[in-house]
């Protein structure tokens, strides 16, 4: 039984997986990436604002994935701040810090 993510091997998984998820993005400001079974949120935060835009824009994407029991593995959620002049800020998941990294490895290259 799987409880979650796409079937390994699956011609018509994969597709009907998108298919499934499509409608994620619809009520967040943020861009929204998908690809299988990952899933990456995009934003500039140049100010508190666009900050807790993005907060609550995690709080949509959470309720989404409980409304069609779906959970995120928060553990293996992260945040990447990119820019030199960048403010860090902390950002959570079912009242939880998410993970910040420097460097993640995406589709086998390393951003």
């Amino acid at each position: 039984m799987v409880s979650s993510g796409v079937p390994q091997g699956s011609v018509p998984g994969p597709v009907l997986f998108l298919i499934f998820i499509n409608d994620l993005d619809s009520a967040l400001v943020s861009t929204i990436l998908k690809f299988a079974d990952e899933t990456k949120m995009l934003r500039k935060a140049n100010s508190n604002k666009d900050r807790e835009s993005i907060q609550q824009d995690l709080h949509r994407v959470l309720d989404w994935s409980y409304v069609r029991q779906m959970p995120f593995n928060t553990i293996k959620c992260v945040v990447m701040h990119l820019g030199a002049r960048n403010a860090q800020h902390t950002y959570e998941m079912e009242n939880q810090a998410i993970k910040v990294v420097t460097e993640e490895k995406d589709l086998f290259v390393t951003i």
